[in-house]
């Protein structure tokens, strides 16, 4: 019986008893609440603001309902909370929740509805009630309130207020946790204590202090480097060095390089260069009209490329930090200014007036050329491809095979064959063959054609995914394509209107999401859940092409987290969300560490962290989020395999944390040795005896069926 199609209400109408019903199906309600993209979720129940009861999926609008018929009279109550370890539903009221920055809770409702009993308690006599934090995911993203709630916690995130939550969780810890790090809260923002009794003066900040002694690339210069934008003759200048780090680094891989410092290199020259690093440099400037130079400065030393890097997320979340200007005084008294992702390609962009194009997490460049500039942006949605393998014995094919090659490579790489300047060997092919057709005529008898074809197609797909990207700003003109770009298209579409059509009709079915939803349920790739789907990153680009645009929504304007792991497709919002697994490859079931969400719609990212000491999620049958053809797949299948006869994934639902988990091996007496099940060694006998037999029935059946 599906709960979901009726709906619950008339379901349990129709139920010998409400109770039966609620306890028979409590897993599929907790379903819902585990899916649900609205509210808090915390280990034993979901959080939602009356507000967004009406979001809700509609089971748990009717669940809710239910609730509420056992209560005359319900007035003032701001918060729901399902719960997930029984069936019961409790009303929570804060008065003061759009006012408080962290209210009070002054009264609860429990309504029992395995038993129909109603319990309540008042916190008004009580001298220390329990108060909310994050009061930004209990309500949607339309609430009134959403942003300043929003931006409170991403600065209460930043100075670390928010680590070890079970301590803060009644309004006397939280006030003593203020104290300790000497924060007040005016209104929604954060703010540091003043001595009204002492002359309030300018700090003065010791921005060298900011600088890195590093013995290898900096992230932004690495990822320029593995982007492939330095060539053997490029010239790099690094706008405030520093030590000279990154100065260093690039000299010793043969590349002209230099820096200037204001205070470690301050009579150095700045001198203009093909590819120029301002590197966690905005971020660190306390004066705005300073920052705001310095990044004009370093613009109009660039010859080709700008990298321009800072801080999105404070890594080390110390205590002892002051807020001036518009971020931090950090212990060691240097200034941070933490940019929101979005604030930060917003701010490069208003400077400078250009489209900063985002690399990384907190990472963009700038290009000076705008065919260079299209030409990088095609290139970051071009997906793998491999060259067709020889299938047949053809004598004249094996005659010419040096020379047929790299035809062979060109068009793996483009989908299409070369034109006369795009290929070295292309006069001595049309010598030999007559026309590059004939030539390739030869290559289609030693292999498949429909492998060639299916290439061509994938390339088709690359260039409509990159055009209906480029849709969300100014689309270039044709003549802002490089050559190469342009004879794409010319020869997969016909001709650019035709090719932008196609990519505009493609990008109008991201705005349905049953469309979206489908092609998530009919991907070939990736872990199906009720409203998601799960894809390991080395699987993106063999994705179905509009999901494909669906994530490059996300990754064009953000930046895709280089740590990501595993990229969610939300099927019931417009939204991605990046999963960060660090020991993905080496934990049989690795712990969340850290996600980040990306709502399409308004491109609001959200956080989240994980403590790994706490209860995190983990992460079963990592098989189905990769391809086939990755290193690993066999060694992840056979441990999927041997759980699911072990028993061990019957209910996905009670083993989604770390501690459901680890209750579940120990009912099953089994523990993981790598990717591989045992026995306990501290196993009960009798009950091993009993489990070998369930587990023989199963693979028996397994084989069989």
């Amino acid at each position: 019986m599906d709960i979901a199609e009726p709906g619950l209400q008339q379901e349990v109408c129709t139920a010998r008893s409400q109770a039966h019903f609620l306890v028979t199906h409590l897993d599929q309600l907790i379903a819902y609440c585990d899916r649900s993209p609205i509210g808090k979720r915390l280990p034993a129940a979901l959080y939602v603001h009356v507000s967004a009861l009406s979001a809700l999926e509609q089971p748990l609008q009717d669940y809710e309902k239910l609730a509420r018929q056992h209560l005359k009279k319900l007035d003032g109550a701001t918060l729901v909370k399902f719960s997930t370890d029984q069936p019961r539903v409790s009303y929570l009221s804060y008065p003061h929740f759009d006012t408080d920055a962290h209210p009070a809770l002054q009264w609860s409702v429990q309504v029992d509805l395995a038993t129909s009993q109603v319990g309540v308690r008042n916190y008004n006599g009580t001298d220390n009630p329990p108060i909310l934090h994050r009061k930004e995911t209990f309500v949607t993203s339309d609430y009134p309130l959403y942003q300043p709630f929003a931006q409170l916690t991403r600065q209460e995130e930043a100075l670390g207020l928010l680590n070890q939550s079970r301590e803060i969780g009644t309004r006397d810890a939280w006030l003593k946790r203020l104290s300790d790090c000497a924060i007040e809260i005016h209104g929604h923002v954060l703010a540091c204590p003043i001595d009204r009794t002492t002359v309030i003066s300018q700090p003065k900040i010791d921005r060298h202090k900011a600088a890195l002694v590093r013995t290898e690339l900096s992230k932004p210069v690495r990822v320029a480097l593995e982007a492939g934008l330095f060539t053997p003759q490029t010239t790099f200048f690094d706008y405030g060095c520093g030590h000279g780090g990154d100065v260093e680094q690039m000299g010793d891989r043969g590349f002209n390089s230099s820096g200037w410092d204001p205070y470690y290199r301050p009579d150095a020259a700045c001198i203009t260069a093909d590819i120029v690093n301002l590197g966690y440099i905005i971020n660190v400037i306390e004066d705005p009209a300073e920052r705001r130079e310095a990044l004009l400065k370093a613009w109009a030393l660039t010859g080709r490329v700008l990298i321009v890097a800072a801080q999105v997320l404070i890594e080390d979340r110390v205590r002892g930090m002051m807020t001036y200007s518009d971020g931090v005084i950090t212990r060691r008294n240097t200034f941070q200014k933490n940019y929101s992702q979005e604030e930060l390609k917003s701010y490069i962009d208003q400077v400078l007036g250009v489209d900063a194009i985002p690399v990384a997490l907190g990472i963009y460049l700038v290009f000076r050329d705008e065919v260079q500039a299209q030409s990088f942006r095609a290139s970051r949605f071009r997906s793998r491809a491999t060259t067709p393998r020889v299938k047949a014995s053809v004598k004249r094919f094996e005659q010419y095979k040096e020379m047929l090659v790299p035809l062979m490579a060109f068009f793996t790489e483009r989908g299409r064959l070369p034109i006369e300047e795009e290929l070295q060997e292309f006069t001595e092919l049309q010598a030999e063959f007559g026309t590059l057709r004939r030539a390739f005529q030869v290559v289609l008898q030693a292999t498949e054609a429909r492998e060639w074809d299916a290439i061509s197609e994938k390339r088709r797909q690359d260039l409509l995914v990159y055009l209906a990207l480029s849709h969300f700003e100014t689309r270039p003109k044709l003549r802002h394509l490089a050559p190469i770009v342009q004879h794409d298209i010319k020869a997969l579409f016909g001709n650019y209107q035709q090719a932008c059509t196609a990519a505009d009709l493609m990008l109008l079915s991201l705005g349905n999401l049953e469309v979206m939803a489908e092609r998530c349920k009919s991907s070939a790739i990736g872990k199906k859940l009720s409203n998601s789907l799960w894809v390991h990153v080395s699987a993106l680009d063999a994705l179905d092409p509009l999901l494909r645009l669906y994530e490059g929504c996300a990754s064009r304007t953000i930046g895709r987290p280089e740590e990501a792991t595993v990229v969610k497709f939300h099927t019931s919002k417009p939204k991605i969300t990046y999963l960060f697994y660090p020991d993905f490859d080496r934990d049989p079931h690795p712990c969340l560490r850290t996600s980040m969400q990306i709502d399409l719609q308004d491109l609001h990212v959200s956080y989240r962290d994980y403590d790994p000491e706490d209860n995190p999620p983990v992460l079963h049958q990592k098989e189905l989020l990769v391809q086939s053809d990755y290193p690993l797949y066999e060694k992840f299948a056979k441990l999927s395999r041997q759980e699911a006869d072990w028993g061990l994934l019957d209910d996905l639902g009670r083993v989604r944390d770390r501690r459901g988990w680890q209750k579940c091996l120990e009912e099953y007496c089994a523990e993981l040795k790598g990717h591989r099940v045992v026995w306990r060694k501290d196993a009960d006998p009798y009950r091993v005896k009993l489990l070998r037999s369930l587990i023989r029935a199963k693979q028996t059946n397994r084989i069989n069926n």
